[in-house]
């Protein structure tokens, strides 16, 4: 849910208005106390924490609720969240992956699969839809913090698979299980990311006509929604919904 993706096809987020700020705080809070709970409560010894708090920041969440996030991970009767991923399909049989913090996930699985079947869709089994992705680390730098040949040189000895040239932005390409090693080697050079996650990239894109991305789109909405969900990919191509 962090940061802002290039979400044309490969990732939704829920938009950063007022009325929905106090949902977006509650799913940063939550991947905040997670990351603080099953690692060090020091963002510079735990990469994923630190990811947590620079997409809080990203989306001007007051550092006292970051605090106060951490600070919960410390409480022994707060809830035990996991995470789980859920596969299936939107309409026009649109591939989607969900992914969640839950502490119940029999309410989770409940309701994604009611939202599903509400709007033309089903949830599918482990494995129908992420064979049709990607799980890569993805790492966004704008261009005026650094010069092409400097962020390829650091990106690549870093380890990263990929670093491509996009139009307002460096795309450094990781794999899932390199994401946070190579992201705290780039973090010595480069101060701060305009975005940086773990993401489900599709391997091929499917077009959709403009209704029948606003189709899925509503479902996209209804479906983050739910408390329990932290991110939505899909393999829909929605550049004309941009």
């Amino acid at each position: 849910m962090a940061g802002h993706s290039h979400w044309a096809g490969i990732k939704h987020k829920k938009g950063r208005a007022d009325k929905e700020r106090s949902k977006i705080f509650s799913k940063l809070s939550r991947e905040i106390t997670v990351a603080a709970k099953l690692g060090d409560k020091d963002p510079d010894m735990n990469p994923r924490l630190r990811t947590a708090i620079q997409a809080a920041k990203e989306a001007n969440m007051p550092k006292d609720n970051i605090s106060r996030a951490i600070s919960k991970s410390e409480m022994s009767g707060d809830k035990n969240y996991e995470s789980l991923r859920y596969e299936g399909f939107g309409p026009s049989n649109i591939a989607l992956i969900i992914e969640t913090l839950t502490d119940n996930k029999n309410r989770s699985a409940s309701s994604i699969r009611t939202v599903l079947q509400k709007n033309g869709g089903r949830l599918g089994e482990t494995g129908s839809t992420s064979h049709m992705f990607s799980n890569c680390g993805v790492i966004h730098v704008e261009k005026d913090r650094i010069k092409e040949d400097e962020i390829f040189e650091i990106a690549i000895n870093a380890g990263a698979k990929d670093c491509i040239n996009l139009e307002n932005n460096f795309e450094i390409i990781t794999e899932k299980e390199d994401f946070y090693k190579i992201k705290t080697e780039l973090e010595k050079k480069i101060e701060n990311f305009n975005y940086s996650s773990i993401e489900w990239r599709p391997l091929n894109y499917i077009d959709l006509n403009k209704a029948k991305s606003e189709e899925l789109l509503e479902v996209m909405n209804a479906l983050e929604e739910l408390d329990d969900v932290q991110n939505i990919f899909t393999n829909a191509n929605l550049k004309n919904l941009q």
